[in-house]
């Protein structure tokens, strides 16, 4: 059993750990970070590799366990993120170098809007419209009902539109 786990664990990470990674960077903003949950995400699979029952794909089956890691680390690191804001030591607003993290499906703008929407918004685009899982595997994803996934999906573009709209990058005749 160990070396069925162990092959296709490893063909999922040279699948998946791309897409993974992009994930949760999009959603924490720190790249060592991604690369350390990335990791754990992974692990976790391998771990956990029985209960896996195969009622979902293994991809939704491994973003569900990054979304989880994830969420889990952006619930440590809040109390820390108000403390900077507050003390004013602000992230590096300079992005990445394109041959570091390849995140070549849209604009630096719309991340950084999307990095300023909250936390569920932002999930529901990301693995909707940038990752493109359907209805179905978002809510397998983020343990949500389909419905709820479509009335975040509605309000988050809203939200993101509004954003969009602020910081002058879309035009009010477009939307």
């Amino acid at each position: 059993m160990s070396d069925i786990r162990d092959t296709e664990v490893l063909e999922w990470y040279e699948q998946f750990h791309e897409s993974i990674f992009k994930y949760i960077y999009m959603m924490i903003q720190d790249y060592q970070s991604a690369e350390d949950l990335r990791h754990e995400t992974f692990l976790k699979a391998y771990v956990n590799y029985d209960s896996f029952r195969g009622n979902s794909n293994p991809k939704t089956w491994l973003f569900s366990i990054a979304h989880n890691i994830t969420v889990d680390y952006i619930r440590k690191r809040k109390p820390l993120t108000i403390l900077q804001d507050v003390l004013l030591f602000k992230k590096d607003p300079k992005p990445l170098p394109e041959e570091i993290v390849e995140i070549k499906e849209s604009s630096q703008e719309l991340y950084t809007a999307l990095a300023k929407l909250k936390d569920s918004y932002r999930e529901v685009i990301i693995l909707r419209k940038i990752k493109g899982f359907s209805i179905e595997e978002t809510s397998i994803i983020l343990a949500w009902s389909e419905s709820k996934v479509k009335s975040t999906l509605f309000r988050a573009i809203q939200a993101l539109e509004k954003k969009l709209l602020k910081a002058g990058i879309l035009n009010e005749k477009i939307v």
